[in-house]
């Protein structure tokens, strides 16, 4: 398994690195990015950190859940200063989404994996946060690919998250910042 450690990790894209890639979805990103707002709580929970975290960040700028959660993670890191964020392209970094297989073999992303300034991993997100799975038990088990469920299924799942980015963004990304702040609070990194 492919080790992350210090060096690896410096050869990723920085979040503006990564936007200025882009070939597409740049404007739906800036637009997502505009519309975060963090929580002072939250923040200060970020913000008071034992030293730096280091997230890896795999994305690819066709990817409706990236467009969608990684201008969160990227606002986060901007406003706390504590968070130190490398993207790495899924397709040019199949090593790295091997060992960041949903379910053990889905390629999902985004992916944002958390490590200590050791490059011990603290903790991991994949894809989106698990509570559209929760309110909807239709869709199968949180962390099912789509592609796993009957057509008309995956199309619900789909209105779903649409309705939910689309009809309340605060709430969409208020739960991507719950699910980092849980990988965070669990990690020696919290105060």
């Amino acid at each position: 398994m492919t080790t992350i450690d210090r060096a690896r990790f410096a050869t990723g894209l920085t979040y503006e690195g990564y936007k200025d890639q882009m070939t597409r979805n740049r404007d739906r990103v800036e637009a997502n990015e505009a519309r975060v707002e963090i929580d002072a709580d939250d923040l200060e929970t970020f913000r008071t950190l034992n030293g730096p975290i280091h997230v890896l960040a795999l994305a690819e700028d066709w990817c409706g859940d990236v467009i969608a959660n990684l201008p969160v993670l990227g606002v986060l890191a901007r406003e706390a200063g504590t968070l130190d964020v490398r993207i790495f392209l899924r397709d040019q970094n199949k090593d790295l989404i091997q060992r960041y297989l949903n379910q053990g073999k889905y390629e999902s992303i985004p992916v944002f994996a958390f490590f200590d300034d050791s490059f011990n991993e603290l903790g991991v997100f994949i894809e989106r946060p698990a509570t559209v799975h929760a309110e909807h038990p239709e869709f199968g088990a949180y962390g099912a690919p789509a592609d796993a469920l009957a057509e008309d299924v995956r199309a619900a799942l789909t209105a779903e998250v649409m309705r939910r980015r689309e009809g309340d963004v605060a709430w969409a990304n208020r739960e991507v910042v719950r699910a980092l702040r849980e990988i965070v609070e669990r990690s020696p990194a919290a105060a």
